[in-house]
């Protein structure tokens, strides 16, 4: 298959500069994309919130329980040290 387009001057002057870094022409730098996104994937796709449990369930309920119970509230005044909203 032959594929031919039409780039404006800003987008191939993009495509040169990301294919120059990586030391391949901009057609090779192409190719290399296209692989890289047609490649079916060997994982399973999974909800955010699936990895996001995955990864606090290590977390020791200890943890939570010394978190504050304003946390999400007042997350300004832990992170930064902005005075409390709701004193």
């Amino acid at each position: 298959m032959k594929l031919i387009l039409e780039l404006s001057p800003d987008r191939e002057a993009s495509l040169q500069a990301l294919a120059q870094a990586r030391g391949v022409s901009a057609e090779q730098y192409v190719l290399q994309v296209l692989d890289r996104d047609l490649k079916p994937s060997d994982r399973p796709r999974r909800y955010v919130s699936e990895v996001i449990c995955e990864i606090m369930s290590d977390v020791p309920a200890e943890a939570f329980e010394a978190m504050p119970k304003d946390g999400a509230s007042e997350h300004d005044h832990y992170l930064y040290g902005s005075p409390k909203r709701n004193s």
